[in-house]
């Protein structure tokens, strides 16, 4: 097992494991900072998404690199909503999703796997069945992403679905620090959605 994480690293330059391993430390601080409904979630995740974008475009996921550059537009927006209130205090409230906020969240996903296989259409590039996946990953990820801003609780279910359909995908595609990195990602999921579901369940009690 660790050869296999190994091996896809020995041809590799020294400043693209350093720029990996950055995303690596930065991409789970950012996911242990939204447990904790902290606004550090955004600037740490904005580093990992802006340096993921350039590691996959020269690695040629177009597809994976769409989605990590959706990721830091929308982290510079939700870092403007969480922190709109002005305190940890009195910022958006975790909550649940409405009806229309789940169609919102089913036509990004529909909208986003269209767009991806559009792209990879007009660039020309040759689609293998892991692209596929990629595609539906990222239609997760997207409506996942929009979900956080709005500090919906079914983020997590959302990111815990994407986060196990990209560890295979990853170390298929020799890129083992990011498959372990997503591994855990789905921990960090688990544990949250657990947390913010016991926040929401207290509020309920007070209510």
């Amino acid at each position: 097992m660790i050869d296999f994480f190994l091996d896809s690293y020995k041809n590799a330059p020294i400043w693209h494991i350093a720029l990996e391993f950055l995303v690596f430390v930065f991409g789970i601080l950012s996911v242990w900072f939204a447990k904790k409904e902290n606004i550090w979630v955004y600037p740490t995740g904005l580093i990992a998404t802006v340096i993921s974008v350039y590691l996959l475009y020269i690695a040629g996921y177009i597809g994976d690199m769409i989605i990590n550059a959706y990721f830091s537009i929308m982290s510079i927006y939700g870092w403007y909503v969480w922190a709109k209130g002005g305190t940890v205090e009195d910022n958006l409230p975790i909550t649940r999703t409405t009806f229309n906020e789940k169609i919102i969240g089913i036509l990004l996903f529909i909208v986003t796997v269209f767009v991806v296989f559009g792209i990879y259409k007009y660039f020309d590039y040759e689609i293998h069945p892991d692209n596929y996946v990629d595609m539906i990953s990222s239609g997760i990820f997207f409506a996942g992403m929009w979900y956080m801003a709005r500090k919906k609780i079914e983020n997590w279910t959302l990111w815990i679905i994407g986060d196990i359909i990209v560890v295979p995908l990853y170390a298929y595609r020799g890129l083992g620090m990011l498959s372990l990195q997503y591994i855990i990602f789905t921990i960090l999921a688990i544990s949250a959605y657990l947390e913010w579901r016991k926040i929401l369940d207290s509020k309920k009690q007070l209510s």
